[in-house]
């Protein structure tokens, strides 16, 4: 049994106990209860901290642990009816609603049940994350002389170089700031780039999360179709020219959800074109750390080609380590990093600095890029997993692009399939997988879904995801069968 299951447990039984003893009576000691359990201080100690949370025990430095007394009762719901009217009131001839459907993220955040595959996922499995090697950074990072004093607003300089490295080009220390992982970052660049009620044009399909940042800050998302190569440079040329647009956000390298990356010859032109608009292209660099084993070279980021300050360059460590490891840099040249800077302290004031300390002894120990290209290497395997079930057993569903980077596989449902009709009877038999509607900002122009490989433990599970979504399949698109 694991430490996590353990102290699940004995919290679980502690809390059926408490109502034995009287408001205020002391429960027996940490030492009785390691005797009697047969589990270790540390479970004992998590456990009791559970109940302190919830409110049913207190804890007295040297005199051990209580029954909280009688909770207050809960004070009457108040009328909040009114929120509907202010929230929903539009003021000015330019005003954009900013009610945010969040169902697209919390589709790839939300918990599942323990007996649910999550081939929905969007972060790795906790097998693939460095959880070690993270707590011991996080460790030595607090050990550090001035480990808990603020930090410089822009980020510690050591890490803004690392990641002023990684991106390349003319991009230096100067340039990068220090943000709370990716979604902060495009919540920072979207509000200093563009006012509220202006056009941004977006990947289409692309990442709910993004579109709902743009919502939330009054954006107007406006779709730029993408193919196999990326982004169609003529129909970015056109969407430009339509809405007067000076912001386009795009995932060069394996895009979410296709997967796709920009082709060599469409670089250059997608700087051109916004160049020519006088609009800045943010790119989203998210999953350049999760390049597969059979990846090859991977084409550099655009903002190493760009010589006049175009590219926002966003670059986050979270998806290669853990989701809750939230640190990312944005890099960008000329004025509009006093922009940048100048949100982003007003906003957050700065990341703490133990986790930009962590961050640094994790990239710079050894052991780093062998846990990259060990990584690399259990991706291209559950890839090809995936790929190899879901051809067997749903041929009828269409996987136009594999990915050789990233977490995730595209695919397209027959038309007429109602997809959300088909992630409820997938979720029935046991997995989870995201629709594709909310990939959108304009109408879809098929139903699609899409699943992730990194999310599961292994080949064992993602071939008993894939039998459990031909039952979905079976019941859903082909019911009768």
């Amino acid at each position: 049994m694991n430490e996590r299951s353990s102290v699940a447990e004995l919290a679980d039984t502690l809390r059926g106990e408490v109502e034995r003893y009287s408001l205020g009576g002391k429960l027996p000691s940490s030492r009785a209860l390691v005797e009697r359990f047969r589990v270790s201080p540390v479970t004992v100690s998590r456990a009791l901290a559970q109940l302190v949370a919830e409110g049913l025990v207190v804890t007295r430095p040297g005199a051990g642990a209580f029954r909280a007394e009688q909770r207050p009762t809960a004070v009457r719901a108040g009328d909040t009816s009114w929120q509907e009217v202010t929230l929903s009131a539009d003021t000015g001839p330019e005003a954009v609603s900013r009610s945010v459907d969040a169902s697209g993220v919390l589709a790839t955040l939300a918990a599942q049940p323990s007996d649910v595959i999550e081939f929905s996922n969007g972060y790795l499995h906790r097998s693939l994350r460095p959880e070690r090697a993270m707590s011991d950074a996080l460790a030595r990072a607090a050990r550090r002389p001035g480990a808990w004093s603020r930090p410089p607003m822009e980020g510690l300089p050591e890490l803004r170089e690392w990641f002023a490295r990684g991106i390349g080009g003319a991009v230096t220390a100067a340039d990068v700031l220090i943000t709370s992982g990716g979604q902060s970052a495009l919540t920072t660049v979207l509000r200093a780039l563009a006012p509220p009620g202006a056009p941004v044009l977006v990947e289409s399909p692309t990442y709910p999360g993004m579109l709902a940042t743009a919502r939330a800050g009054g954006l107007r998302p406006v779709p730029v179709p993408v193919d196999t190569d990326g982004v169609r440079p003529q129909l970015l040329a056109d969407a430009f020219r339509a809405t007067g647009a000076r912001l386009f956000v795009c995932q060069p390298l394996f895009q979410n959800p296709t997967g796709a990356v920009l082709a060599p010859g469409r670089r250059a032109e997608v700087l051109r074109i916004a160049r020519d608009a006088g609009a800045f292209v943010v790119e989203d660099d998210y999953v350049r750390r999760l390049g597969h084993a059979d990846a090859g070279p991977l084409p550099r980021p655009l903002a190493t080609d760009d010589e006049d300050g175009v590219v926002v360059h966003v670059c986050s460590l979270t998806k290669a380590t853990s989701p809750s490891f939230r640190v990312c840099a944005v890099a960008a040249r000329g004025p509009v990093f006093e922009r940048l800077r100048a949100i982003q302290v007003v906003d957050n004031f700065f990341v703490p600095r133990p986790l930009q300390e962590a961050a640094l002894e994790l990239v710079g120990a050894p052991a780093w890029p062998r846990r990259l290209r060990a990584v690399a290497g259990e991706l291209r395997a559950r890839r090809e997993a995936m790929v190899g079930e879901l051809r067997t057993r749903l041929p009828g569903l269409a996987l136009p692009y594999v990915p050789a980077g990233g977490f995730h596989l595209w695919l397209r449902l027959p038309d007429g399939t109602d997809e959300t009709a088909f992630a409820t009877g997938a979720l029935r038999a046991g997995v989870a997988v995201a629709p594709g509607r909310p990939y959108y900002c304009a109408e879809p122009p098929a139903p699609f879904v899409r699943v992730s490989f990194a999310g599961t433990a292994g080949s064992a599970e993602i071939t008993e995801g894939a039998r459990r979504l031909r039952r979905a399949w079976d019941e859903v698109v082909e019911p009768g069968r």
